[in-house]
């Protein structure tokens, strides 16, 4: 099986590459890595470039112009994935919230789902002690919101961290995914489930980021707060296949 693990970057030249040395360390045939990169004033893209070549054809790197948004950056990097015939593809962060370790796991479950969640509200998941009580109330708050608007079974609604089969990914059509920034996870989350997808969800431990900053700010929560109803109004109609 040909795997591929999409990493959008924007200034994360201080992880990216232990990431990519983490995770072509995995003991997973066929693994690649695809970064994403928004023209990173860090020298993040230049870094990946460097990678690559030195990686025997297991990196690769899309240069997009600018800095188009989370959402865009994942959809860019699925058809990317998809036209160079991954059969998965998994999708994290490059700053270690996400733990490389986890993807075998997330691989294995996804033998019997259509797409697997890292989730962090299942049981057994759970959050960096360092969050605080605030930051931790602030995401569960956003996540129920987020599935009860929508009336959405998967616990962990708006995470970052997913496996993805090939089938599942052709069969959501990303033209019709409008949302950027982190309203791109509510919305793709959403769609599966109304198309009656089978999403498995796998306990994880998300940790804070190794080094650099969050692009997490408050009015890009504002923002995916205020989009849930666009989700809805768009795809509520939508039926699995007959």
């Amino acid at each position: 099986m040909n795997v591929t693990v999409v990493i959008p970057t924007y200034n994360e030249s201080g992880n990216l590459a232990p990431m990519a040395e983490a995770i072509l360390a995995l003991p997973v045939p066929g693994l690649r890595l695809l970064n994403v990169d928004d023209e990173s004033p860090d020298g993040t893209g230049r870094l990946a470039d460097e990678l690559a070549a030195a990686s025997s054809g297991r990196i690769a790197v899309l240069h997009r112009r600018g800095r188009r948004g989370l959402g865009l950056a994942y959809v860019d990097g699925f058809r990317r994935a998809l036209d160079s015939g991954a059969d998965a593809i998994v999708q994290m962060d490059a700053d270690f919230s996400h733990s490389p370790a986890d993807i075998p796991r997330l691989l294995e479950k996804l033998a019997d789902c259509d797409i697997v969640v890292g989730s962090r509200y299942t049981a057994g998941g759970s959050v960096d002690d360092d969050w605080g009580r605030g930051r931790l109330a602030l995401s569960r708050s956003a996540n129920a919101y987020a599935r009860t608007l929508l009336g959405l079974k998967t616990r962990d609604a708006t995470a970052g961290f997913k496996a993805w089969r090939r089938s599942a990914l052709e069969a959501v059509g990303l033209e019709r995914i409008r949302s950027n920034g982190y309203l791109f996870m509510v919305e793709m989350t959403y769609v599966c489930e109304r198309l009656g997808l089978r999403i498995g969800e796998v306990p994880i431990h998300f940790t804070e980021r190794r080094t650099g900053r969050s692009k997490m700010s408050l009015r890009a929560k504002v923002e995916a707060a205020a989009g849930i109803f666009g989700v809805w109004r768009r795809h509520h109609r939508l039926r699995p296949a007959a």
